[in-house]
């Protein structure tokens, strides 16, 4: 059986992996802001640590805990994070800051406190959820698409780090699902544009609005899909979830391919002379 932490496992896709691994016979051990949260599972173990991951220490004492109940966990899925919608030019310093301090500090300070117990065990499976928005950023999603390419980026590099000690990486990236993450449990809106963005923040929030609860992702699958790769011997490190995902990332690396391509020649031009001595 596998032991699983679990961040964020009130809602969502959290929630989803958490009850697929306990339906499986797993343990999970999972995180939430605000209590009590009942998952109904006839088969595994959970236990539920209430934590708030953007204060300071609050990642440290929860990895401490969780290690100190179970001994041995398999899985860390850093899963536990929200969305900032609007124009960057309405975002606040405050909102910025809140962003960063969830969906990447957290996750960060989570992997650092946990990565001494993963190598003293000489193996574990560190799960990303970052977003599509973290590789190929959509309208009016600026700030919470830098905050998941940050997290893709420690991702990537990490793996490389830690796969000489047994250590597995993989950054996954939904497309939208149908969870309550447009909802104002999930999301955050900065405060209103300027007219002057009326035919990009006002269509890409019309969009938004208009997609709640019409999804394509289902997160039951996504959540069977993430419990496959990390019994896989030999998982990825990226991983896109839901058809949209993929649609977006296939186009954003045709236009990264093709601009590579009509600026080759300038790329060139900035080293030195072959004969420069």
């Amino acid at each position: 059986m596998t032991t699983w932490f679990i961040t964020g496992i009130s809602r969502g896709l959290g929630r989803a992996v958490a009850i697929a691994a306990l339906a499986e016979g797993d343990t999970v051990i999972g995180t939430v802001r605000k209590g009590p949260v009942s998952l109904d599972h006839h088969t595994g173990t959970l236990h539920v640590l209430t934590v708030d991951l953007a204060e300071a220490g609050a990642a440290e004492v929860c990895i401490a805990e969780a290690f100190e109940r179970v001994g041995h966990i398999d899985v860390i899925v850093n899963n536990a994070g929200y969305g900032l919608l609007g124009a960057l030019e309405s975002a606040t310093d405050e909102e910025v800051e809140r962003l960063f301090a969830v969906d990447v500090i957290a996750p960060f300070r989570i992997i650092r406190a946990a990565l001494p117990h993963l190598r003293r065990q000489g193996n574990g499976h560190i799960v990303n959820i970052t977003s599509i928005a973290g590789r190929a950023p959509s309208t009016g999603s600026a700030m919470y698409s830098a905050a998941k390419s940050a997290l893709e980026g420690m991702s990537a590099a990490l793996s490389l780090e830690v796969a000489p000690l047994g250590i597995k990486v993989t950054a996954v990236a939904p497309g939208a699902f149908r969870t309550d993450f447009l909802s104002s449990h999930s999301i955050r809106k900065s405060g209103e544009a300027d007219s002057a963005y009326a035919e990009t923040i006002g269509r890409s929030d019309a969009a938004f609005n208009a997609a709640a609860g019409r999804q394509a992702g289902n997160p039951e699958r996504a959540a069977k899909v993430i419990i496959a790769l990390v019994r896989s011997p030999n998982p990825p490190l990226h991983l896109l979830l839901g058809s949209d995902a993929l649609r977006r990332a296939r186009t954003k690396l045709d236009q990264i391919a093709n601009e590579i391509d009509a600026w080759a020649a300038i790329t060139r031009s900035t080293d030195y002379p072959e004969d420069t001595p």
